[in-house]
Formats: structure tokens, sequence, C-alpha cells
């Protein structure tokens, strides 16, 4: 081996000067992705366990917002989702100042949308007029509702930041904001919910400025030290209308692919809402149980991003798809046996997200228990997925990726779950046929959705298209 040549991130060398695949340094990289991911994970479950106190209504209502507060921070702020992949391509190509500029540009965007989310939460009533959710569940909804729209700059700020140290593979610093933001969160939500008398509308409140918290701290690293002295961070501040335009391009089709996902999500969960307390609240529950599974593997898939968006900036196609395999493997493999870990232990979990005292808390915790099962199942695919699109992410190949991902979720998931949910002549449209399945019909379908987006990204990948297309963005 050329000891001049040298190795890129995840990269070792055999005797025969030949390269492989480091798994020791990809998983070491990963692993603090998948620590953050987890605090992410207890982060969400964190909000749906204090308002399970206050009643199974309360939950309920958490589930008719949450997806569409999601939908609504993705499609604003994709430039800040962003900023991994370009920080990660100029870091590859030793481009540092770019890698601030593209920071710098992101909480550029996050400011401009101040206007835009002010609007989105006077308008909540009007957003969520024609689903048809019960008027106790809409109020309280709407409270919980309010203070998180108006929070969607400061979440698009916080990813803008993070994304910087993900991309230059400094996912510790990343970790230690998050774990802050996650304690923060957690005292805030019993102080602001319990002890100010504020209930669901506290626990908004709690998250916004538990995230102004984390802006406040990733900035002030990002402006200290090492950092501002290899990425001369305080001199990049100002903004660029070809930065900003290519930041964009790249940012919207990548907001867009998570918001189309997570928005069928949404719409299938308030279908559940619609159904009834029991299947709302048990809905709610098993998807934030979920998230114990993904979202680690969204860590391990972070990692591909940066590593790929690095070979990329190196011009070592090559090596991206190599190191990207790696990445899909590692996720799929975790996804599989940690949904089925999940699933079995559902019974012992369940109880702890229900007021015992409620007379329908029995309801929601058999039904959750009956719904997890069929949520373990798609975790395989679901590793295909989020494992693929984050590699692709990393390649710069957003715009054919995002149009799969709406064409699945608007002509498949999201009909095809009306159908098996409603009954005839309780659904939103006529013109479907209605099975009347109930939320055990609505999880096949996202069971359904999730194995196809899973293979048709993965076929992406592994079709090398990206390669063609992929350019530097240095």
């Amino acid at each position: 081996m050329d000891e001049s040549i040298k190795l890129l991130p995840g990269q070792a060398a055999i005797l025969s000067g030949r390269l492989r695949l480091d798994y020791y340094a990809v998983v070491a990289l990963a692993f603090p992705f998948m620590l953050n991911s987890a605090v992410q994970a207890v982060l969400n479950a964190t909000d749906t366990w204090f308002i399970g106190r206050l009643s199974p209504a309360a939950t309920s209502a958490i589930g008719a917002v949450y997806w569409p507060i999601l939908v609504c921070v993705l499609l604003f702020g994709g430039v800040g989702l962003a900023v991994q992949t370009s920080v990660a391509q100029a870091y590859g190509g030793r481009r540092f100042a770019r890698a601030s500029q593209a920071t710098w540009t992101a909480i550029w965007v996050s400011l401009f949308t101040v206007p835009i989310f002010v609007l989105l939460a006077l308008a909540g009533r009007t957003i969520f007029a024609p689903f048809g959710i019960p008027d106790d569940t809409l109020g309280l909804a709407l409270e919980y509702w309010f203070p998180r729209m108006l929070g969607g700059p400061l979440g698009i700020a916080l990813w803008s930041f993070l994304g910087f140290f993900n991309g230059v593979g400094r996912p510790m610093v990343t970790l230690w904001v998050t774990v802050g933001v996650a304690v923060a969160n957690a005292v805030l939500n019993q102080v602001f919910m319990f002890d100010f008398g504020m209930g669901i509308a506290g626990s908004g409140w709690a998250t916004d400025v538990a995230q102004l918290f984390g802006v406040l701290a990733s900035a002030a690293t990002f402006l200290a030290g090492t950092t501002r002295k290899q990425y001369r961070s305080h001199l990049t501040t100002r903004l660029h209308l070809r930065a900003l335009l290519r930041q964009i391009n790249l940012g919207f089709p990548m907001g867009l692919l998570i918001a189309a996902d997570i928005l069928g999500f949404a719409l299938f969960q308030l279908m559940q809402v619609r159904l009834g307390t029991v299947d709302g609240a048990a809905t709610q529950i098993v998807m934030m149980l979920t998230s114990f599974c993904y979202m680690p593997a969204v860590g391990i898939a972070m990692a591909g991003t940066t590593l790929v968006g690095q070979a990329i900036g190196a011009h070592r196609r090559d090596w991206a798809f190599k190191v990207g395999n790696g990445i899909i493997l590692i996720s799929v493999l975790y996804m599989a046996a940690i949904g089925a870990l999940l699933a079995a232990a559902g019974p012992w979990v369940m109880p702890f997200f229900a007021n015992s005292a409620d007379p329908m808390s029995s309801s929601v915790v058999a039904r959750s228990c009956e719904l997890l099962w069929i949520a373990a199942g798609y975790q395989l695919f679901d590793g295909f997925n989020i494992s693929s699109s984050a590699c692709l992410r990393g390649a710069g190949d957003v715009r054919l990726p995002a149009i799969m991902v709406i064409a699945l979720s608007w002509l498949l998931f999201v009909p095809l779950a009306h159908s098996l949910t409603f009954a005839p002549g309780n659904g939103w449209v006529g013109w479907l046929p209605q099975f009347g399945l109930g939320a055990t019909g609505g999880w096949f379908a996202a069971l359904t959705y999730v194995c196809c987006l899973g293979l048709m990204l993965f076929l992406r990948w592994w079709s090398g298209a990206w390669q063609r297309i992929a350019l530097p963005l240095t």
C-alpha cells in the first residue's frame, strides 16, 4: 500500500495493498449516531409518556397532530437536512470554509420560515377541519399544535448546526447536544404541564424551550475552538444567492421525500383517531415505541450519509458504493432483530403509556399489543428504506427517490389504509372500497407500503444510477 495515499473514513488496507471496508471503524462512527437517534426516540416518547398521564384522549390528540407537525417542519426545513450532505461532500473535498457556509445558509433559511410557521400555528383549526376529528380531541390537539408550530424554525436551526457536526464526522457533539435537549425537555414537561398547570400545551412549549437550548449550545460549539479555526465559521455568515440556490436544490427534494412519507403516516394516524380514542391512542403509542426500533437505525444510516458524501467529495464513487452497501447490511440486520424483540416485550412496556385510573386504559393496552406485532413485521424492510435513502442522500441523489416515495405514499399507502380501515359510509371519501377492518387493517396497509418502499429504494441504490449523476457540491 502506498503510504502517500490518504485513507478515507471507513477504509482499511490489507497486506496486498487492496482497500477493504473497516467494519469496526464504520460501527465506531455509527455508534454515536445510533445513541443520538436513540436519545431522539426517548425525546419523542417523553412527550407521549407525560401526555399519557393526562388521559387517553390527550394521547389520541397528540396522535392527530404529531406527524403533521413533522411534515410542516420537513417540508419547509429540508435545507436544514441537506447540511449533512453538503458538509460531508465539502469535507471530503477539503473545502472546509464551504462546509461552514452551507451551515450558515441553512440558518438563514430557518429565519425566513418564521412567518410561515406563525401562519400555520394560527391556522390549525382550518387545517384539521376536514378530517372529522371529535371536538374534544381537536381542542386538545390544537393546544399542542400552536406552540410546536411556533417552534418550527428552532427545529430547522438545530438540524442545521447538528448536520454540520454529523457531516464532518463528529457525531459526539450532536449526541451531547441532543442529550441536553432530551433532559431539558423532560424537566420542562413536568414543570410546564403539571407544576404550572398548562396541560398538553405545556408539553409543546417545553419542546420549544429545549430546542432553543440545543440551538444555543450547538452554535457556541460551532463558533469556538478548533471548529472556528479550521472551518472559519465566524467568517462565512454572509448569505450568498448561489449557495442558497444550491442548498435549496438539494434540500427541497430531500425534505419533500421525508415529508411525503410522514404525511402518508399523518393521514393514516388521523384515520385511526377518527375511529375512536382507543384506536387513536393505541396507534400513537405503537408509533412511539417502534421509533425505538427505527431511530437507532436512522443513526446507522446517518453514518452512511456522511461516509458516502465524503467519498463523493473525494471523487471516489466506487468506495461510496462499497461503504453504502456495508451500512445497508448493518441497518437491515439490526432492524430485523430489534423489531421482533420489541414486539415480544410489548405486554410489559405498554402499561407505562396509559393512565391505569382511566377506564379505557386496558383497551388501549390490549389494542397496542395487537398492533405492535404487525408493526414488527415491517422492520426488516424499513431497514432497507432508511439506509438506502440515507446513502442516496449522501450521493445527492434525491429527486427520483422523492418521486418514488410520493407515488407509493399517495397512490398505494393512503388509499389502501383508507379502504382497510373504514367501514362503508364512515370514511372520508365514498368512491374507495371500504372493508371496515379498523386499526388492524390500517396497519396492514402500512406493512404493505413499507415493504414496497424499502425494496424500491434499495434497488435504486444497487443499480448504481446515482454514480452517474452524483456531483460533489464543492
